[in-house]
């Protein structure tokens, strides 16, 4: 990602408004004492919510536009390894923290998906949930909260009058969930699955002859 007047954003780290106005506001040079590395630092203005995000890039002349090495605070990403659909629901549930109600029920939709990836299709979410619990996939802690959510969507969805508007303190819980899900069902496994397949070296191993001159 390049400089520039506006920073191209899916997402703004802060209010997670879609496709944010993200102005820059303020720019600095910088240099080390023998002036070997010289950087610049931009800031960028959400048009939305006032939030500052602060760019760096390498160079070694005020202005020009160079690819951003680091940013602060990070964009909020959805992990690569989790199913399309689920990742898909997860991204639409982060940008509509402003639609607390529509988040909350994205980010249930992005649970059931994950389920139904995982083979547990028959039945209701509540069924998904407990049929996932019985064989150990999830938690029984991770199952409760699980229903909680169901709980928090069905409210929503069903218009339940007896039921408070969705907030976006909720949303973020909701959300939170998804993606811890996530990382327990598929972030995790991967890791875990291509650590095994680095090489090991034995501190034990013996040493492998050093061949003598004479032969």
């Amino acid at each position: 990602m390049r400089n520039g007047a506006q920073l191209p954003l899916e997402h703004c780290p802060y209010c997670e408004v879609t496709k944010p106005l993200l102005n820059r506001v303020a720019d600095l040079f910088t240099n080390n004492y023998n002036g070997l590395r010289s950087r610049h630092w931009w800031a960028y203005q959400c048009a939305s919510c006032g939030g500052v995000v602060l760019t760096v890039m390498p160079g070694n002349q005020r202005g020009t536009a160079e690819e951003i090495t680091e940013m602060w605070p990070k964009a909020k990403a959805v992990a690569d390894e989790l199913p399309e659909r689920a990742r898909e629901y997860l991204k639409q549930a982060i940008g509509s923290r402003s639609a607390p109600s529509g988040a909350v029920m994205l980010a249930a939709s992005a649970v059931d998906a994950m389920l139904k990836d995982k083979g547990y299709k028959a039945g209701s979410l509540n069924s998904r949930i407990e049929e996932a619990a019985k064989a150990h996939v999830i938690t029984a802690e991770m199952a409760a909260w699980a229903h909680e959510i169901r709980l928090d969507a069905n409210d929503q969805r069903h218009a339940d009058e007896a039921a408070p508007m969705a907030t976006a303190e909720d949303a973020d819980r909701v959300i939170q969930f998804a993606e811890a899900l996530g990382q327990f069902l598929y972030v995790l496994p991967g890791l875990v699955k291509r650590g095994r397949k680095q090489p090991v070296q034995s501190a034990s191993a013996p040493a492998k002859p050093v061949a003598s001159a004479a032969s």
